[in-house]
């Protein structure tokens, strides 16, 4: 397991959890996004698994967001997603395949006031990735995407105060009416890692929807 992250103290950290190595990467650059998976074929052989999970987030309506704004969510959210998804995709083939998981959201399937950069950047992964599993199906290529709930990580922490703003109620009283409880990392992970096996080798070009019924309700 090769754990990346533009934070070269955070990808060490989660390394040294999983007993794997730890590589900084910037995925929104073209030449370190190459990089990585150059050095990781060139460690291990080859690339089976990837796992394409970074994201930044914030919390503005439309109409007061700055096109910097937008422009840092869409870069990171999903040219970041392109750039791996591409280079991963490219190594996969060249050694008989692999299984791409990229992260969206249940964002992508509907509006989403005040993260329309989020929303709309999460939308595109999901696109992004069923027309990579099409593509790349005659190499051994898979490609799915995994689209969590309101989930307990630190971008939810941090934009909690916020969001709970704009909410007639408060936060976890809205989490509990949508989806029962905020989910947890590992809600998400046992998807992510059928993904990565051979249990889904018939799964390519799908959106794995992971949110305790949220996207169910009418009201």
């Amino acid at each position: 397991v090769v754990c990346c992250d533009i934070d070269s103290a955070a990808a060490e950290s989660a390394a040294a959890q999983v007993g794997g190595t730890a590589a900084a990467c910037d995925v929104t650059d073209e030449a370190a996004v190459q990089k990585m998976v150059a050095d990781t074929v060139a460690a291990h052989g080859s690339l089976d698994i990837l796992v394409s999970s970074a994201g930044v987030a914030s919390v503005a309506p439309l109409v007061q967001m700055s096109y910097d704004e937008w422009r840092r969510v869409l870069s990171v959210d999903l040219d970041g997603v392109f750039l791996c998804t591409k280079h991963a995709a490219g190594a996969m083939a060249a050694t008989g395949g692999g299984s791409i998981i990229n992260i969206a959201s249940i964002k992508s399937f509907g509006g989403s006031p005040a993260t329309g950069h989020y929303g709309a950047a999460k939308a595109g992964v999901v696109s992004l990735s069923k027309t990579a599993a099409l593509e790349m199906r005659d190499y051994g290529v898979r490609v799915n995407a995994v689209c969590p709930g309101w989930v307990d990580t630190d971008m939810v922490s941090s934009s909690k105060a916020a969001l709970e703003a704009l909410l007639p109620v408060s936060f976890e009283d809205y989490i509990g009416h949508v989806q029962g409880r905020l989910g947890g990392v590992d809600d998400i992970t046992g998807v992510v890692l059928f993904l990565a096996s051979d249990r889904s080798r018939f799964s390519s070009g799908s959106a794995f929807v992971v949110d305790g019924g949220a996207t169910a309700h009418l009201v």
